[in-house]
């Protein structure tokens, strides 16, 4: 029959095994490539501005 583990020690561990959870989310979220831009034909789209629309009727009234 297997020796029943003290509450503490289940303690340490289940916190232990969060704080590896953690750190592996953390890193896998944030893997990307160091030289990752985004991949666009358009120079306004990497700006992140859009160009001037003529002739179009405006929200502002």
């Amino acid at each position: 029959m297997p020796v029943r583990t003290r509450t503490a020690e289940r303690y340490a561990r289940a916190a232990a095994a969060g704080v590896v959870t953690v750190a592996a989310l953390l890193l896998a979220a944030n893997a990307a490539p160091a030289d990752a831009e985004p991949r666009s034909s358009s120079p306004a789209q990497v700006s992140g501005t859009a160009p001037a629309q003529d002739g179009l009727a405006t929200a502002a009234r």
